[in-house]
């Protein structure tokens, strides 16, 4: 017998960083609103993805640190990685943030937090089969689908049958891997491969491209593979993984690179290349939503779906696969569907840091981006060894570049591989907001001695001029 329908103002699937502070505001408005999860309240972010991993990446810079502090002069003893103590101290700020969380979602008035796998039955009737037992069939005028994506594995043979370790299994790690191989050169694969570098393993970045950050400018690119190869990981580009064999212990990966086949070996590999939305539970032909063939949902510039009154938000409708990017579909949806706000996601800006040491941070258009489309642009350019801070700090790996309109001098992207790269993007992103032009960050004043003011020489280093 089919369990009697509950009528909610919202149905939420998934607290992950979109639905997570939606359901409260919801809530705090006087909506009753339900909120399904199947795992653990905060999402990717929390619990495997931003947390653990910035804060290992906080370890492994000590570590760099220390072993160039006779740089500095200051001198110190061997240095000595305990990964299980890196890796408890990520779990215990885990642990705070996500208790934190659940702490507020059940002081909330108004909103029910259910334990359980959610999946639709009808249009805009959610069936969530509980935990501990039985099922509830929740009704809502909205629902809102906030499931995410998880690490998925590329299609190589022999790779289901090692034990290769992905982004979330690698938290795990007790004891520091001899020899990691890493297969995938993207923005969680160059993380990883830095950060255990600097724990102590010897490490290999195999990647199938030309070039690391396949979206970003060449030379940018190129400046950060150098940085790694700086820092002892040997990069292999333009290597077509072919086959993966091995057992505890020792792991092949045989590879197609520079016209020829070649065999690396390791202790360890960890898989780096792609993700998969967490959609195939949801049963959405039920409710007459449309997923793409990998399985994302489309959603329109109010992020809702096909079906009226289902939204998607967050990685899984296919867009930047980013914290703040969520937390901003969150805003949206939550002025609109509170105050009828009209807001879109139409033009808005989407920065981003790859937390490498030194940092990767963009945002706005490439240069290969604004040249496709056809339009004039200058390019302005700066090592960071042209940044005083830089150079007084010991940090002078990287360069800065921006790209500037040619017609009206506003700023269309900026990219900056540099100690603290995403707070001096920030600042950039700042200007393109305000639709300050190049000029004002080249010639008003910023402090002494700051990393904000390489933006003076920055934007007074246009090439070929």
């Amino acid at each position: 017998m089919a369990e009697p329908s509950e009528i909610f103002d919202a149905v939420l699937i998934g607290a992950g960083q979109a639905n997570n502070p939606l359901a409260r505001s919801l809530a705090g408005a006087g909506r009753r609103v339900a909120l399904i999860e199947r795992a653990e309240v905060g999402g990717t972010c929390v619990n495997t993805g931003c947390t653990p991993t910035k804060t290992m990446a906080a370890s492994a810079r000590i570590a760099h640190l220390a072993r160039r502090a006779g740089e500095y002069g200051v001198h110190t003893g061997a240095v000595l990685v305990r990964l299980d103590e890196v890796r408890d101290r990520a779990r215990a700020l885990v642990d705070r943030f996500r208790s934190g969380s659940e702490r507020k979602l059940a002081a909330t008035d108004g909103l029910e937090l259910i334990r359980g796998e959610g999946s639709f039955i009808g249009p805009r009737t959610v069936r969530a089969a509980l935990h501990d037992g039985g099922a509830r069939t929740l009704c809502g005028e909205v629902v809102v689908i906030d499931t995410g994506c998880r690490p998925s594995f590329p299609d190589v043979p022999g790779l289901g049958a090692v034990a290769a370790l992905d982004s979330t299994s690698i938290l795990g790690l007790g004891e520091i891997p001899e020899h990691l191989l890493v297969l995938g050169g993207g923005y969680i694969g160059v993380e990883f491969a830095q950060m255990f570098r600097r724990f102590g393993s010897r490490v290999t970045l195999v990647q199938k491209g030309g070039q690391l950050l396949r979206r970003e400018d060449p030379d940018m690119a190129a400046a950060l593979a150098e940085i790694l190869r700086e820092d002892g990981i040997d990069v292999v580009l333009d290597a077509r993984a072919t086959q993966a064999a091995g057992g505890a212990g020792e792991v092949r990966l045989s590879v197609w690179a520079g016209g020829r086949d070649r065999e690396l070996a390791g202790s360890h590999l960890l898989v780096t290349a792609g993700r998969t939305p967490n959609t195939e539970a949801l049963n959405m032909a039920a409710a007459g939503v449309r997923t793409d063939a990998r399985g994302f949902i489309p959603v329109d510039e109010r992020l809702e779906t096909n079906v009226a009154g289902v939204y998607a938000v967050g990685d899984v409708n296919g867009g930047p696969a980013f914290t703040h990017v969520s937390h901003h579909d969150n805003q949206i949806l939550r002025e609109n569907l509170l105050r009828d706000a009209g807001r879109t996601t139409a033009g808005r800006l989407v920065p981003f840091t790859v937390f490498t040491d030194p940092q990767f941070g963009r945002v706005g258009l490439t240069e290969r981006e604004v040249r496709a489309q056809g339009r004039p642009v200058r390019i302005a350019k700066l090592p960071m060894a042209g940044v005083a801070r830089a150079l007084e700090a010991g940090e002078a790996r990287g360069i800065l570049k921006a790209v500037v309109d040619a017609r009206t001098d506003l700023i269309l992207g900026c990219a900056a591989l540099g100690v603290e790269g995403g707070e001096i993007m920030s600042m950039v992103q700042l200007a393109m907001m305000g639709g300050l032009s190049y000029q004002r960050l080249r010639d008003d004043m910023f402090a002494h001695p700051t990393l904000a003011e390489g933006l003076n020489n920055l934007f007074a280093s246009f090439e070929g001029e």
